[in-house]
């Protein structure tokens, strides 16, 4: 069996029930255990073995019934979001103030269903596939502890799929390079001293320091940068103070920076920390700063996507292969399974006029997709790993 999107199409109405049961009980990062058991009872159901990596993630392998042979891995993200749904669709989410609104529903029902092609068929292919189900993306969580746990030693190849609202339904996006950003979030904290306005002499100003930094830190695009690197500074928050008229003991904001290479994303960690601080320094005040790291830069090989494009033009058409698609200052750390394995991700398309919400933005309440798009989610998982393994 080699056409695996013929195998998806005619089992759409339980692609799409998977969908919608998960679509209907959406869980946030890390606490995704609804979610994890689903995903246990249909692998049980097929006869897959699988473990849990963590609380809620969970691995599962197909052994192929030709032997030993490579392994490949295929990733699906599980979480959801904090965000109120209001899309009135039917199958609408049932748990107040969550839901899936990255397409992560989608992504997981295609991998299930990739899951029990690949295991029906196993007797075509020799080596292994491993399927990762991994939670809590949205916060950057998730990768690591699949990592720590072994999961990708050995890996030959990786595949992982995302919902694209900005590509019409029947298009996938596979475009060589970078594709989304690197995700760091700064937290600052400034220690000043307080003293009554009238004598600000007597005090060192946290939030003046604070306001300063944050203007300072733009100038690191404009002035420490080639202009045509892609970087973004963002600063979401800044707090401080106690009442009007007493100098800011303390301040605080906190930021991200999005770059798409490793080594201006070391660079701008640097660059940050030390302008913070010497900003700090000059008003009379100390800086603290904390790092998060969300996500690498997801870069695409050019030799793993020359390998994906033919699978997709064979399915949909050569002009169903989208190779220019724009950069995107989101993350998604299927970026950190990259540095463990040759791997690509590819932009299934999901937008069309049939389908309100599937025009996106990602993250919106009102977010949907044109189920049609999931048997091509699917047949592309199960058609790579059958064609690395065959």
């Amino acid at each position: 069996m080699t056409d695996f999107y013929q195998w998806m199409q005619e089992r759409l109405p339980e692609l799409r029930a998977m969908r919608r049961d998960l679509h209907r009980r959406p869980e946030v990062s890390n606490r995704e255990f609804q979610t994890a058991a689903y995903i246990e009872s249909k692998l049980d159901s097929w006869g897959i073995p699988h473990e849990r990596v963590g609380n809620t993630g969970v691995f599962a392998e197909i052994h192929g019934g030709l032997g030993e042979g490579k392994i490949v891995a295929l990733r699906a993200d599980i979480d959801a979001l904090p965000i109120k749904e209001e899309t009135g669709l039917e199958f609408r989410s049932e748990c107040p103030g969550v839901m899936h609104a990255c397409g992560h529903d989608m992504h997981t029902a295609s991998l299930l269903a990739a899951a029990q092609a690949l295991q029906e068929n196993r007797d075509g292919f020799a080596g292994t596939v491993r399927l990762i189900f991994q939670p809590a993306e949205e916060i950057g969580g998730g990768v690591h502890a699949f990592v720590e746990a072994g999961k990708m030693h050995g890996v030959d190849r990786l595949f992982g799929i995302h919902s694209a609202p900005d590509l019409a339904l029947g298009t996938v996006g596979v475009k060589a390079g970078p594709n989304n950003a690197s995700v760091d979030c700064f937290k600052v904290r400034i220690h000043g001293r307080a003293a009554h306005v009238s004598t600000p002499q007597m005090g060192a100003d946290a939030l003046y320091a604070a306001a300063q930094a944050v203007v300072a830190l733009q100038a690191l695009v404009t002035r420490r940068t080639s202009p045509v690197d892609a970087v973004l500074i963002g600063i979401g928050k800044l707090n401080a103070g106690t009442a009007y008229n007493i100098v800011a003991e303390e301040a605080s904001f906190e930021g991200t920076i999005r770059v798409f290479t490793r080594e201006l994303r070391a660079k701008m960690t640097e660059w940050v920390t030390d302008t913070v601080r010497a900003v700090a320094a000059m008003y009379g005040t100390e800086a603290e700063i904390a790092w998060e790291d969300y996500g690498s830069p997801l870069v695409n090989p050019e030799e793993i996507c020359r390998e994906v494009r033919p699978v997709v033009a064979a399915m949909l058409g050569e002009h169903a292969v989208i190779t220019d698609r724009p950069l995107s200052c989101c993350g998604d750390n299927f970026s950190d399974l990259q540095l463990e394995a040759p791997g690509a991700y590819a932009y299934v398309g999901v937008r069309s006029e049939e389908t309100p919400g599937s025009e996106g933005p990602l993250h919106n309440s009102r977010y949907n997709i044109d189920e049609r798009a999931l048997p091509i989610g699917a047949a592309l998982y199960a058609q790579m790993a059958w064609k690395w393994l065959i």
